[in-house]
């Protein structure tokens, strides 16, 4: 509910979802492995919500690559996410928690954002709702679908260079 907010204070522009993917119900996630998302690790930059973007991700380690966001409006933090992508059964799951500019959490204490794996493909990976794309050594893009339901989730892009 919280992004939701967000996003109607915020004037951006939306794209159509045309690279996001979505679990059809009872879709069970392939075998995958960490080494699928080894291309994220780095410290990121870019642009989106009206300000700035930034994502640092850690190198793979025992099974998982963890990752830190903020948002930045008018050179003040908007807000904080933090989260990994690790692998579970044999398979991969991303998962992360939203926070304030204070760390009060958006999520309930024991609630986390979960997106399932769906495929790899070329230099894109798909999670549910969520696509990770290897553009260049040096740069990424990670496609988001934003909002509270199906009816209203709109994609957006994340466009993140080293």
């Amino acid at each position: 509910m919280r992004i939701l907010f967000f996003l109607v204070v915020i004037n951006f522009t939306f794209i159509t979802a045309q690279n996001t993917l979505q679990l059809e119900e009872e879709q069970k996630s392939p075998n995958a492995n960490i080494e699928l998302v080894a291309f994220m690790e780095g410290h990121w930059k870019g642009e989106a919500f009206g300000g700035i973007t930034e994502e640092i991700w850690s190198p793979e380690a025992g099974g998982s690559m963890m990752f830190v966001f903020r948002h930045m409006i008018d050179n003040k933090v908007n807000f904080y996410e933090i989260g990994h992508i690790r692998e579970l059964n044999s398979s991969l799951i991303f998962e992360l928690k939203h926070f304030d500019n204070d760390l009060h959490g958006w999520e309930d204490k024991k609630e986390v954002q979960q997106f399932k794996f769906i495929k790899a493909e070329g230099n894109r990976v798909y999670f549910d709702g969520f696509t990770f794309e290897n553009v260049s050594q040096n740069e990424i893009n990670i496609y988001g679908l934003i909002g509270n339901d199906d009816s209203t989730k709109s994609e957006i892009v994340f466009n993140y260079k080293k």
